[in-house]
């Protein structure tokens, strides 16, 4: 990616990253790219094996890369025992978004007169700010995005465009939530009196902390009657569902469509892969990671690699296993008889 209206030096680059590097202290450079098609005003990186047999033939201006590759480097370096780490921390210096932002609040959005605003916050076109709400310093607001009453924005925190961040809800620091997710809407509530569904008005609100990110299309229900906590440093990936009174722990990783039912509890440092279902009432203890489509209907207390469910397989081979795991319980129950009958012998 190339940002041409920012230019910094191969030598800034180095001091941003606290990384030793070689060639033209005074290169300029203008973007990232891969190292397939990086030009030599751009850094490419080197963090996987796979990709080494693009290095030789490299044109980018530098790149950054472990130092056991430097020797096999043919342009400029910046060696760091974790590529991938410096290159997440180089892409926020070339990230156009923020350069996008324009201070104070533009003319057709909707602001409370008795909303809090604080030093350098924008809110744009179309933008709606209900009453009480507090927005920190730095805080931007997206085109058509909705901050709902008494809801606390915190410092340099982001809704991108169509967000809505309901009533009374916290948000921390830094926050990052992406367009079209709904932070703080009605938990999937309902009583049922033998003939329909009777409403129950979900009375809690939503915390998140700071550092959270919160992908595009995805929700995260208020509580019932206490709050629906996301701890410190979460990400969440696009088209994730978290219902009523869940709380996440800090630095948890959810991937796309992951589903977590009403009241669980998830421990820090959990990772769930893509399309992972949680039952309600659980609890997954601290360094639980779940394999992708996985569906948990039991608390897990050890922390380790779970999974569940089948990989694909010819149609054929698939229809017939289904049909012998419909005699498991059978075949478990002769298999039980017979050893019982040679235990005798």
């Amino acid at each position: 990616m190339t940002h041409a209206a920012y230019t910094i030096t191969l030598a800034d680059i180095a001091r941003h990253l606290g990384v030793a590097f070689s060639g033209d202290a005074d290169l300029p450079i203008r973007g990232l790219a891969t190292l397939k098609d990086a030009k030599p005003d751009q850094v490419a990186f080197l963090a996987n094996r796979a990709y080494l047999k693009d290095l030789a033939e490299t044109q980018a201006g530098a790149v950054l890369l472990h130092p056991e590759h430097g020797k096999s480097c043919p342009v400029p370096r910046l060696e760091t025992d974790n590529p991938y780490l410096g290159y997440a921390k180089l892409s926020q210096l070339f990230d156009p978004v923020s350069a996008l932002d324009t201070p104070g609040v533009h003319p057709s959005a909707v602001v409370a007169e008795d909303v809090t605003l604080g030093a350098g916050v924008s809110i744009q076109a179309n933008a709606v700010v209900a009453s009480g709400a507090v927005l920190e310093d730095y805080v931007v607001v997206g085109p058509g995005s909705v901050v709902g009453a008494d809801t606390h924005l915190g410092e340099a925190t982001r809704l991108h465009a169509n967000v809505t961040v309901c009533h009374g809800i916290v948000v921390g620091k830094r926050v990052i939530l992406h367009s079209g997710c709904v932070i703080g809407g009605d938990g999937f509530g309902f009583a049922h009196d033998g003939a329909g569904w009777h409403k129950i008005a979900q009375l809690g609100g939503v915390i998140l902390g700071d550092d959270v990110e919160v992908g595009s299309c995805s929700s995260i229900d208020r509580g019932a009657l206490g709050d629906t906590v996301i701890g410190r440093d979460v990400k969440i990936d696009s088209q994730v569902q978290i219902a009523h009174n869940v709380q996440i722990g800090d630095h948890c990783a959810l991937a796309g469509c992951v589903g977590v039912a009403g009241s669980t509890k998830v421990g820090k440092h959990c990772m769930l892969g893509g399309g992972v279902g949680i039952s309600g009432h659980l609890t997954l203890c601290d360094g639980v990671q779940v394999t992708g489509m996985s569906l948990v209907t039991n608390s897990i207390h050890e922390p380790g690699v779970y999974s569940s469910g089948t990989g694909a397989m010819n149609n054929l081979q698939w229809r017939k296993n289904a049909v012998r795991f419909k005699q498991l319980d059978e075949i478990a129950k002769r298999l039980s008889r017979l050893e019982k009958q040679q235990s005798r012998k």
